[in-house]
């Protein structure tokens, strides 16, 4: 298992507050004051990180990218040479299905990308690499349900990338042989500005088709403010992004 996977999930929630709990436990006898802190730390960030009104909130700062209107669906040709899909996870072993499925973060984005397709008639490239380490990759899903499940045929899988910057560098290595500059980027309104910003470091103009927006009103009982697993959840992607939005910037900005 990669140490990079390991630290992931002791450093970022819900890891680093079971951390804090562990520490806290540990520091009760020693230092009572630390560990007071560190309990009401943990507590205080488990109940934040539960709440849908935090999901909303935090996705409005994450989703700067607004939707395509449908009305520009049937144009989209006039300003993309080709629909980019980026892969969202793979779930493994479904015996409903007989074998490995993308995920429903994935599956969402498929969706999407052959409503565009159709109306677009723009070619898809689908990317997204080995997500076990293992075939299939995520590409080769999507490709698959796209077919089958939608009748939309893929042209080019890229199979190899393993990160969003990845997805952009690889997926220009397919693109540039076909002359192709212009794309539409489908992916997560929270995840569009950072896959923006990859493909548009690697030379491509990026016209982006967002989905699954987070930051709208959250519907929920007293207006978001009570705990719900699902938020935990989400709120951990939004977290996850702000800080590869950063740390991109600060690895592979090119000044």
């Amino acid at each position: 298992m990669p140490i990079r996977y390991i630290l992931k999930q002791l450093l970022m929630p819900p890891g680093i507050f079971l951390l804090l709990l562990l520490i806290a436990w540990w520091l009760r006898r020693r230092a009572p004051r630390l560990a007071t802190a560190c309990f009401s730390l943990a507590l205080g960030g488990l109940w934040l990180m539960s709440l849908p009104v935090m999901v909303e909130w935090s996705a409005r700062q994450l989703e700067s990218e607004p939707a395509l209107a449908e009305l520009q669906w049937a144009q989209l040709a006039e300003q993309a040479q080709a629909i980019v899909v980026l892969g969202g996870g793979r779930e493994q072993n479904d015996p409903a299905w007989g074998g490995d499925q993308p995920s429903l973060m994935a599956l969402e984005r498929v969706r999407y990308a052959a409503r565009l397709a159709k109306a677009s008639g723009l070619p898809l490239l689908v990317s997204g690499g080995l997500h076990y380490g293992a075939p299939p990759s995520e590409a080769a899903l999507m490709t698959d349900v796209l077919a089958r499940d939608y009748g939309v045929r893929v042209r080019w899988q890229e199979g190899l990338s393993r990160t969003t910057w990845e997805n952009a560098t690889y997926s220009a290595d397919i693109l540039r042989k076909e002359g192709i500059t212009r794309v539409l980027l489908v992916t997560q309104a929270w995840h569009s500005p950072r896959a923006r910003w990859c493909f548009e470091q690697v030379g491509f103009e990026v016209l982006s088709a967002p989905m699954g927006f987070l930051g709208v009103a959250n519907g929920r009982p007293a207006g978001g403010w009570l705990p719900e697993g699902k938020a935990l959840w989400q709120n951990g992607l939004l977290l996850n992004e702000a800080v590869g939005l950063w740390a991109y910037r600060l690895v592979y900005g090119r000044g």
